[in-house]
């Protein structure tokens, strides 16, 4: 099992960071980023589910893409991420150098800006794509689902 990394503590106790710091890479306070709204994914769901092109979601949350993938995938499926595919947000670059959190432990514990992962199949793509854009959606295509490799993790990092 991972440790898990409080972002609370790591900012105010470790750092010694007040709600009101000001943190240029972040462009705002603290209080700010932590309070920021969060994105609800109802409309873009239901638009792929409505196409007949989802076949699978996973909420990235306590976890991270490491251990909440997987649960949308069938048992000989694992996912291969690319980790340059998408802008990791600054807030997870400092938690992870302020508790020099292994990398490992930050991709387990911390969504890394990816709230939502959503599986079509490879024909479904494009559309999917088009579904998105036309709604204005931001997404990012994250990776893909391979046949897991026997004694191999479900979740490959590339």
């Amino acid at each position: 099992m991972a440790t898990r990394w409080p972002r609370s503590k790591l900012l105010f106790e470790v750092a010694g960071y007040q709600p009101n710091t000001w943190r240029h890479e972040l462009g705002t306070t603290l209080a700010e980023e932590l309070l920021k709204i969060h994105r609800s994914y109802l409309k873009p769901i239901r638009a792929l589910i409505a196409a007949r092109v989802l076949k699978g979601a996973a909420h990235i949350t306590g976890g991270g893409i490491t251990d909440n993938t997987p649960r949308m995938l069938p048992e000989s499926m694992a996912a291969a991420i690319e980790v340059s595919s998408w802008p990791v947000p600054p807030i997870f670059r400092m938690l992870r150098d302020i508790g020099d959190v292994p990398e490992e432990d930050w991709r387990r514990t911390l969504n890394l800006g990816i709230g939502m992962i959503l599986a079509v199949g490879e024909k479904d793509a494009v559309r999917a794509e088009r579904i998105l854009r036309k709604m204005n959606e931001p997404y990012h295509t994250v990776g893909r689902v391979i046949k897991m490799r026997r004694g191999g993790p479900r979740v490959e990092y590339r």
